[in-house]
């Protein structure tokens, strides 16, 4: 492999094992890390894959070399690492991880102290650039001192196996494993008022992913609490092999598990999770999976409760319920880009409470303005708890005002002639034309957002009406027509 980097992408790393993303990456990128940020002291983390601990702990020698101590808190979610940064008082948190993506893929999310986003506008590119650098004899050697003499094979790298040694990189005395979950646990049950909670059953799907270990914590904690909540589990138990598929219930074909369960056990609620468990998706008690789009509503209004005229961002995807709900609130409205990074960013820039995607990304001000996966779900259920109301009752007339089609994901070859195409057909038409993140369109009685993937192949399209589902359907259809030039 050369010294060009590929797996480098808008706000994280991401590639396919081997090809683009090796144990000797993994190294340069600690090494540039540490160097770049000048960082004394990181905290590292990894999901269920089989490839993570080996990037891990290559990963590890790599920021050795470049100068800081390793402080590792095993496998994780992505939220533990922004959890522990903040915590431990570091210089940087960086988990490996790959999320959603394909089985050989991995990847890496990085913050720095305070955890403060890393993007290609705050320092990833320059930590790219450096990573560089490094000469490839230069990496072999060094990694060859951290494996003992142990020959790198690519094929047990693949398969999980740990060329880099712990007890190599813990003789270097920068090197210590220490757990974090009881403090997390603790910090995101402050969330929530414990005796706010009547007897509840939910269906937690950790899609065999990180989150199977930190619902356990939650459990013990929710038992040593006397809390009447019940967990029925499943695809429960962490595999690096996914038996049940890639977690990733955003794709309506890997939801049947956990609304199947729903109904089966005749649960409150369902909750599932992406690998690394920093997105929740919701199911009510029928079984019917809830918009990532409605659940920011909920929570906007929840949170203004609590505190009148804060500031709400939320993504520009969908947004008319959104607004409506922060108006009624007097609230503050702000429109951010869409992904992590400019969601954080703008976070912290407006001091805001509480931030939400509709793609099922959460964030909040007293998380270092970080997105959680286990946040909202406790929040939801206090909520039930509280109002006296299932989750239906809460979303369905805000379904009702503002009908939405859901991001549909559009794979195409050209990409910018589609919103080309799109946006001649209908910009004459506009009432208002918003250009925070693709093209966003309104037309008093309907709306659409189209915007490029920061991260896959593909143009994503959202539309939402004023209460007119047929409207809404028939413009949805329209437009696909017109993107996929049928």
């Amino acid at each position: 492999m050369s010294n060009s980097i590929t797996c480098f992408k808008a706000y994280d790393v991401r590639g396919e094992l081997n090809t683009q993303l090796s144990e000797a990456v993994a190294y340069r990128i600690g090494r540039a890390f540490a160097e770049e940020l000048q960082a004394k002291s990181v905290v590292v983390g990894g999901d269920i894959r089989k490839t993570s601990t080996p990037l891990k702990l290559a990963l590890s020698a790599g920021l050795i070399d470049g100068g800081a101590k390793v402080i590792d808190i095993g496998m994780a979610g992505t939220e533990e690492i922004y959890f522990a940064t903040s915590h431990l008082r570091v210089d940087g948190g960086i988990e490996v991880t790959a999320s959603h993506n394909p089985i050989d893929y991995n990847g890496m999310k990085m913050v720095k102290a305070g955890s403060v986003p890393i993007s290609g506008d705050t320092g990833l590119h320059a930590i790219k650039d450096k990573a560089e650098t490094y000469s490839t004899a230069e990496v072999e050697q060094r990694l060859q001192h951290f494996t003992a003499g142990e020959q790198i094979d690519s094929a047990a790298f693949i398969a999980g196996i740990a060329h880099v040694k712990v007890d190599v990189l813990t003789a270097t005395g920068k090197f210590h494993v220490q757990s974090v979950l009881d403090d997390y646990v603790a910090h995101i049950l402050s969330y929530v008022e414990l005796s706010h909670f009547t007897p509840l059953k939910l269906v937690v799907n950790a899609g065999n992913g990180a989150a199977g270990k930190a619902l356990d914590a939650f459990e013990k904690a929710f038992k040593e609490n006397k809390i009447p909540v019940e967990f029925i589990k499943v695809n429960h138990q962490p595999d690096g092999n996914f038996p049940n598929g890639i977690p990733n219930p955003l794709l309506p074909e890997n939801r049947a598990d956990t609304a199947n369960a729903v109904i089966q056990h005749n649960a409150d609620f369902g909750i599932a999770w992406d690998g690394d468990f920093d997105r929740c998706f919701l199911f009510d008690a029928e079984g019917q999976f809830i918009e990532g789009y409605y659940i920011i509503g909920l929570l906007a209004e929840a949170f203004l409760e609590k505190e009148q005229g804060a500031s709400i961002i939320f993504d520009p995807r969908l947004y008319w319920n959104t607004e409506a709900i922060i108006a009624d609130k007097q609230g503050i409205p702000v429109k951010s880009k869409t992904g992590h990074a400019f969601i954080k960013e703008r976070m912290r820039k407006e001091d805001a409470v509480y931030g939400g995607e509709m793609s099922a990304h959460h964030y909040f001000r007293d998380f270092a303005y970080c997105d959680s996966g286990m946040i909202p779900w406790l929040l939801v259920a206090e909520l039930v708890c509280t109002k006296r109301q299932s989750l239906a009752e809460m979303v369905s007339e805000r379904i009702k005002a503002y009908p939405s089609s859901g991001e549909i994901n559009s794979k195409l070859n050209d990409a910018d002639a589609a919103l080309e195409r799109v946006l001649q057909r209908y910009k004459s038409e506009a009432e208002a034309i918003d250009e925070t993140d693709g093209i966003g369109l309104e037309f008093g009685t309907w709306r659409f957002n189209l915007r490029k993937s920061n991260t896959e192949p593909v143009i994503r399209l959202n539309v939402e009406s004023r209460g007119d589902i047929p409207l809404m359907e028939a413009k949805t259809a329209e437009l696909l027509a017109i993107i996929r030039d049928e």
